[in-house]
């Protein structure tokens, strides 16, 4: 049976951001805003959506990824109490939970990091943290340095080699897991962590939970090197977010299939059968409505992003094609603040929600096609034709970046007893002839065609 993580359509959601908080956390008591968050559930049940990420939230000082307490949510989103309420409400209507895990630094306000800042050498957490060397002074004028999470010395590296780190890290993982029933973590820069951390985190959350899902942040290398039997499930595909929209950009689909090839050919891939998260933006990206040339591409790059290999991801609001990018430094305008009762009236983008709706219910309906093998049909700088197969049903996705109707000519070479086709978006039958389809696909859209 095929656990749930591998089938799932997540959902990403950035709450600090969404909710619309205050950038610092001067909250004596908390704000209660979970209510806002469970507004959204009937919208992510149209969009068939079985899992969120939602993150981060540790109670920080102000982004999210500057802790200064693991067991307790942030007060500028709620208290323990409004988010075991939220996975509950998640949880009845069949949504699971996944959580930021920021286990790779911590705030200069987390006990460990003030206890040092105060006790100096005296400190018994001065083993707590990466490189603390006592001959030195820090940025912020500290009587010793440190190591530090790319040179932000707000985000001090904690020492993963040091047991009572780990113990303490996997006791708050056991807590997460045990107060509110979450499902899953995402690890943020899951790369700068241990292995054997993270050979902890798979020993113990497999034995709270059997399906959890542990699923790390990863830019660059060989994903194989984190997804493993004894370590992570899955890894971010940075790899082909990037194709996605430059694929589109450039008029070259050849880079996308390359990338599938490259990272999971059967015989040849880094990755073979792991299956990764994949996602066209996030927190940290511009927003793909800003990265894309041609609007008009949104809707191929989303069918590839829902029936190629991988754990399809939406970021809240893209679905409505909002845009967002980077600027001055600042990540503020890819976490907008939004009420969901807003962009339900004002949607300036209908056709790509709605085809993003209909390319869930695809995948609900379809989840054992979808994931089966991967066959590439055809393949030209402007079209772009693959299948997804059994022994029993083939799902073919065809895609055109080009401004201008094409016609493309798929091979079949399934050994189907009967060869049987039908558009699954718009219902219609498609005929088959000399073992193959004849399909006239219009400039920047795609169709995806269900044989058997």
């Amino acid at each position: 049976m095929n656990k749930w993580y591998n089938e799932a359509i997540f959902y990403h959601i950035y709450p600090f951001g969404l909710l619309g908080v205050d950038k610092e956390n001067k909250e004596m008591i908390a704000e209660h805003r979970v209510e806002e968050l469970l507004k959204w559930l009937p919208h992510l049940q149209e969009l068939s959506v079985s899992a969120i990420y939602i993150g981060p939230l540790f109670e920080s000082n102000t982004h999210g990824y500057d802790t200064r307490d693991y067991k307790l949510v942030d007060k500028r989103i709620g208290d323990n109490q409004d988010f075991k309420e939220y996975v509950r409400q998640c949880h009845a209507v069949g949504i699971k939970v996944v959580v930021d895990g920021v286990f790779n630094h911590t705030g200069r306000d987390f006990f460990a990091f003030r206890d040092l800042r105060e006790r100096k050498e005296a400190s018994k957490y001065k083993d707590w943290y990466r490189d603390v060397n006592f001959n030195a002074s820090s940025p912020y004028g500290d009587s010793f340095s440190y190591s530090a999470w790319r040179g932000c010395y707000e985000l001090a590296n904690l020492n993963l080699y040091n047991t009572e780190v780990t113990n303490y890290l996997l006791e708050v993982i056991r807590f997460w897991i045990r107060e509110f029933d979450i499902d899953g973590i995402r690890l943020d820069c899951a790369d700068c962590l241990t292995y054997d951390f993270m050979k902890q985190m798979r020993e113990i959350t497999q034995l709270e939970k059997e399906d959890f899902w542990l699923m790390g942040e990863v830019i660059h290398g060989d994903y194989s090197r984190w997804v493993n039997e004894e370590q992570l499930h899955s890894v971010t595909n940075y790899e082909l977010h990037k194709g996605l929209y430059s694929g589109h950009n450039d008029h070259n689909y050849f880079e996308i299939a390359h990338t599938i090839r490259r990272l999971f050919d059967e015989k040849d891939g880094l990755c073979k059968n792991a299956i990764l998260y994949s996602f066209v933006d996030n927190h940290d990206v511009d927003r793909i409505a800003s990265k894309v040339s041609n609007k008009a591409h949104l809707i191929p790059i989303y069918a590839l992003l829902y029936t190629l290999l991988g754990i399809p991801s939406i970021y809240y609001g893209s679905e409505w094609g909002i845009e967002g990018r980077k600027e001055n430094n600042s990540d503020d305008r890819l976490r907008p603040a939004i009420k969901i009762e807003d962009l339900l009236v004002t949607n300036n983008n209908p056709k790509l929600t709605e085809f993003i709706c209909i390319l869930g219910k695809i995948k609900r309906e379809n989840q054992t096609i979808l994931n089966g093998r991967y066959k590439e049909l055809v393949l030209t700088n402007r079209q772009y034709a693959f299948a997804r197969y059994t022994n029993e049903a083939a799902m073919i996705t065809i895609v055109n970046n080009d401004d201008n109707e094409s016609t493309v000519y798929v091979p079949l070479s399934f050994d189907f007893e009967k060869l049987a086709a039908k558009n699954v978006i718009t219902m219609e039958t498609v005929e088959i002839q000399n073992n193959q389809l004849r399909i006239s696909i219009k400039g920047n859209s795609a169709i995806i065609i269900k044989i058997n």
